[in-house]
């Protein structure tokens, strides 16, 4: 079962030395709309796109997965580990849970 993390748990490794990288794995128009907005590093690759672009991604590089709810990037966790990722982790709840706990300027939809 691919490891997921709470809102809150997601921004505490936001603040460490060495933040991971946050994988939004929605549609451009979706990022458009609404996105984290942090210093930490941050990549947008659709879930579509994932298997012929995993190879930008580096495996010994934590990472945070996240979509709208949470169901698409718990499955781009899941293949991610599949292909010898170890720490990936998905954002449970997604930006809309973002939006509901951390930050309430990011627009739900």
């Amino acid at each position: 079962m691919p490891r997921q993390l709470a809102v809150a748990e997601v921004l505490a490794l936001l603040s460490e030395a060495r933040p991971p990288l946050l994988l939004d794995v929605r549609e451009p128009w979706e990022a458009q709309t609404a996105s984290i907005r942090t210093a930490g590093e941050q990549r947008l690759i659709p879930m579509g796109q994932i298997p012929a672009r995993a190879g930008e991604l580096d495996p010994a590089q934590p990472i945070v997965v996240y979509c709208h709810h949470g169901m698409r990037s718990l499955q781009v966790v899941a293949f991610l580990e599949r292909q010898g990722f170890e720490s990936v982790y998905n954002l449970a709840g997604g930006i809309d849970a973002w939006s509901l706990e951390v930050d309430p300027s990011v627009p739900r939809y």
